[in-house]
């Protein structure tokens, strides 16, 4: 339950804020690129997230000089938020500077749109870029469940950093990174995205010379150059393509147009089904069976189906179909899973693939 319940605040925070944009500040809400931010890889993202912890344990079990063994508990707190926070300035300014790791971070900056759904915009290699510069807190001697919560603690202000509602917060521009100093990081200009590379504590960037205020007369043009597919699939691995000068086509012309309220309906459903996923299995590395692989798979190919109908591409249509109805017959009906989140969610989604279905004949 420890794991999902932040999940869950993210999903309802994230939609409030959308929801708040469009009907209260009467701006323009782009329901498709929030519905990607959310759905561009939550699964594989979860996956390779308890793969960095998996190594970060056995680094720790194996190679850690146990530095903290006979010091307060309080030191050790200190000096872990101090420490990942560092090895997160470090990490995320060499990604802006490394082609091959820039190749998996550009998934994040091509968002175009600053809100809090863009923070979970990420790669879904993401997390193993961070297994070296994190390992290092492993061999000094910071115990795994310091780590992890640490993270938590780290990952919560980013979240926080991209909501496009606060204002500036006074004093505490000094000492933490805002979003104010974060709308900076994600500006179309390349001089001002290449500074205030810190994740929480914004000296580290004055301490290092990369920090930049908010321009007075730069306008908030968002993204790095523009997205190439609303599919998860390609997002996630054309930067690697270009990078290896492997040639790729996207197709530019819709088949047909899906309605924002569908296409948020269904993101919001297949991100339940995550959660219930999330819910049973954890991170899902141990005692793993024939169910949970299937599971997995299916729903990120769910996401990939949404990414296609997104794009108004016909097989979104046909495998958004085949998924949303292969997740109930086969797990409620032939093996028999009686749970009640389970019932709920795949029977909506099922419901919702008709919806789809007969939206698109009329768009034919």
């Amino acid at each position: 339950m420890e794991l999902i319940v932040p999940i869950i605040i993210m999903l309802i925070m994230v939609t409030a804020e959308a929801l708040i944009l469009q009907f209260v500040k009467k701006q323009t809400v782009n329901w498709t690129d929030i519905i990607f931010n959310l759905n561009s890889g939550h699964l594989v993202l979860w996956l390779f997230r308890g793969l960095e912890l998996i190594c970060y344990q056995y680094v720790f079990s194996h190679f850690s000089f146990d530095l903290f063994i006979n010091i307060p508990d309080y030191f050790l707190w200190i000096f872990a938020i101090l420490a990942w926070d560092l090895g997160f300035y470090w990490e995320h300014r060499l990604i802006h500077k490394i082609p091959f790791l820039w190749a998996v971070h550009i998934v994040h900056h091509q968002g175009e749109h600053f809100n809090l759904s863009l923070a979970v915009r990420n790669s879904w290699y993401s997390s193993l870029t961070s297994i070296p510069f994190f390992a290092i807190l492993a061999i000094i001697g910071v115990p795994t469940p310091v780590f992890f919560a640490v993270s938590l603690f780290h990952y919560s202000i980013q979240f926080f950093n991209h909501n496009a509602l606060t204002p500036k917060l006074g004093i505490l521009e000094y000492i933490f990174v805002t979003p104010q100093h974060h709308r900076v990081h994600h500006l179309k200009n390349e001089y001002y995205s290449n500074h205030n590379f810190s994740g929480s504590f914004i000296f580290w960037d004055k301490l290092f010379a990369s920090f930049a205020p908010h321009p007075k007369d730069e306008i908030n043009h968002y993204g790095s150059s523009g997205v190439i597919s609303l599919n998860p699939f390609w997002a996630n691995n054309l930067p690697f393509m270009k990078l290896l000068n492997i040639k790729f086509r996207p197709i530019e012309n819709r088949s047909y147009c899906i309605s924002n309220l569908a296409l948020v309906t269904g993101g919001l459903l297949l991100f339940a089904l995550t959660i219930c996923y999330i819910y049973d299995y954890g991170y899902g590395y141990h005692d793993v069976n024939l169910d949970q692989y299937l599971l997995f798979i299916v729903l990120v190919l769910g996401t990939i189906a949404l990414g296609g109908v997104s794009e108004g591409r016909n097989w979104g249509i046909y495998c958004w179909l085949c998924v949303s109805w292969f997740l109930p017959l086969y797990f409620i009906l032939h093996q028999h899973w009686g749970a009640c989140y389970w019932l709920i969610c795949m029977w909506l989604i099922a419901m919702h693939s008709i919806f789809i279905l007969i939206m698109w004949f009329k768009n034919k």
